[in-house]
């Protein structure tokens, strides 16, 4: 079936419209929204509708999605936790990058396939999708966890291995332009790696604070700007070999420091869930179906391959490192699938005549599987995990060392209060607790929340407040109220309420006191308490009443206190 449009505006419109029917179906299916827009590609690609035939203006959307994307996941970087995790990120992706090589490759031999057409089906495999993997994160709102941000570690390895596999194809007469890298020798991507990084760093310690300073007088100028340095440092990572992603993610980076940096991403993220639509239906039209019939054996073995065995080496190289079973496991199934890549990779080969063209058939395949499969293993991950657990031991070292919930062990009066969820809201009930001398503990799953928290001098712990190993440890015994802040974000997607789940985790692990949630939704309210909640905050409602109190009368010197979270944070400091 052809659909003929006459204009790329109306191509656009009628995809828009098409993604729209198509998400809304998805939604009443429950199912993630990725695989949702990636259906839409292959229902407007040449095997069905035929819809697309603005290529470029549509891989102009694409890749300016991707800048955006890959910049909003560099302002929220910090610069101390890359250090610490630096380690862990290049040994987990050179590893698995190795792993998938030689193993893929033996098993393109035990098909028959030959040995050329072995290594580049091999090779392929090695790519993971860093754009799927970080939004499925940034909607789960786990980019900012330990395994989320380890995770993104290794997916940079993996795209520097990407520059070299495609390098080593320009040097034997390919050229790189159809891969989105630009070519040049390996000595050249590296002097000018080195160079944007301290481009980044010169900008970082003399322009940003001035420069987004006058900037935001006209927040719509601010905005424009963190687009220009999104798309002029992905265009500058594409010219000298690096790629988009690094490019883009180093312009968020030089932008990490100003304290304009939650303003920029809040209004950028609308913009990113908009242009990375057109990436995931340039990825599904760009699916050739037709090729799909021949080696199906071969497509479920390596689709069986790419989803087992990448996270299993993943979970081997972090539990020997000393991580906990849970963050390898988390931090594994982000790699269970292929990237849009490794089709242009094999496409390569295939103009080369290295290989022949059911070679791209048959990672098309693998691509559309794996791709599907985790993004649902990911979506559903902290589902799985108590699937899994007990088959996990194996993976993990004897007092997990390098996990930074060992830096502050419970003590044994234990606390009065336990806080999950160290944002703002968390924070300042945590900071007025300890002004009335009450213990309090604090539990996040983010490195960086934690680290601030100890910063104020404050008692925390890093956790999953999903995580029932985890919280059966906490000092529950002793505590009368534990309180959750972490907040919800519908993703239209099926997912867990941690507040209920938390509920009832410390219930079966023996905690007998009260437990106290916030919600930021009246209709939450009465679900709540059914759950078995004691007490619902209303941060916005609770505020509004203290205000009115103090608006009518109420006198100056019933005030409590207590300094702000800034100030706390610079007298730490």
């Amino acid at each position: 079936m052809e659909v003929i449009v006459q204009s790329p505006f109306a191509e656009i419109a009628a995809l828009l419209v098409l993604a729209a029917v198509v998400g809304f179906l998805g939604i009443i299916l429950r199912q993630p929204l990725i695989v949702s827009f990636i259906a839409v590609g292959l229902i407007a690609g040449p095997s069905a509708l035929d819809l697309v035939r603005s290529d470029e203006q549509i891989s102009l959307l694409s890749e300016l999605g991707i800048a955006v994307l890959l910049f909003l996941v560099g302002i929220k970087l910090d610069v101390k936790l890359i250090r610490s995790l630096g380690a862990v990120s290049l040994l987990t992706g050179l590893g698995q990058v190795a792993f998938t090589s030689v193993f893929g490759y033996l098993i393109g031999l035990a098909l028959g396939l030959g040995h050329v057409t072995s290594l580049y089906v091999a090779v392929a495999l090695t790519f993971s999708s860093t754009i799927i993997i970080v939004k499925l994160l940034s909607d789960k709102r786990e980019i900012d966890s330990l395994h989320g941000q380890i995770a993104l570690g290794f997916l940079i390895v993996q795209d520097l291995v990407v520059v070299l596999a495609m390098i080593v194809l320009s040097a034997i007469g390919i050229g790189t332009g159809d891969g989105g890298h630009g070519g040049g020798s390996v000595p050249l991507v590296l002097a000018s790696g080195v160079a944007m990084v301290a481009l980044v760093v010169l900008f970082v310690r003399y322009v940003a604070n001035p420069l987004t300073e006058r900037l935001a007088r006209a927040p719509e100028l601010l905005v424009i700007f963190a687009i220009a340095m999104a798309a002029m440092f992905a265009a500058a990572g594409d010219i000298v070999g690096l790629g988009k992603e690094v490019g883009g993610l180093l312009a968020g980076v030089a932008l990490a420091s100003t304290p304009y940096r939650e303003t920029i991403a809040a209004r950028l993220a609308p913009l990113r869930d908009f242009l990375l639509l057109f990436f995931f239906i340039a990825l599904g039209s760009a699916l050739d179906l037709s090729l799909l019939g021949a080696h199906v054996t071969g497509a479920i073995m390596f689709s069986l391959f790419v989803l087992i065995g990448n996270p299993l080496i993943v979970l081997a190289i972090m539990g020997a490192m000393g991580y906990r079973k849970r963050t390898g496991f988390l931090a594994g199934l982000t790699v269970a699938q292929i990237s849009e890549f490794s089709l242009i990779f094999v496409a390569m080969g295939v103009s080369l005549g290295h290989v022949q063209e059911d070679a791209l058939g048959l990672v098309t395949m693998v691509g559309l599987v794996t791709i599907a499969a985790s993004t649902y293993t990911i979506t559903y991950s902290h589902q799985l995990y108590p699937v899994f657990e007990p088959l996990l031991g194996v993976f993990e070292r004897k007092g997990t060392p390098r996990e930074p919930s060992e830096a502050g062990a419970h003590r044994e009066d234990g606390y009065k209060v336990i806080v999950f969820g160290l944002g703002r809201f968390g924070t300042a009930i945590g900071m007025r607790l300890k002004k009335r001398g009450i213990r309090v503990l604090g539990v996040d799953f983010n490195p960086l929340a934690v680290r601030r928290w100890r910063e104020l001098g404050l008692e925390t712990e890093f956790g999953d407040a999903t995580d029932p190993e985890f919280v059966a440890e906490l000092p529950l015994s002793r505590s009368e109220w534990i309180v959750s802040t972490v907040p919800i974000h519908p993703t239209g997607l099926s997912h867990e309420d941690t507040r209920t789940t938390l509920i009832q985790l410390t219930r079966t692990s023996g905690f007998r006191g009260r437990v106290a949630v916030a919600s930021h939704h009246p209709k939450d309210t009465e679900e709540l308490f059914a759950s078995g909640a004691d007490m619902v905050l209303e941060p916005f409602q609770d505020a509004a009443d203290r205000a009115v109190d103090l608006l009518c009368g109420a006198r100056e010197e019933e005030r409590t206190e207590i300094p702000s979270i800034e100030t706390e944070e610079k007298q730490a400091s």
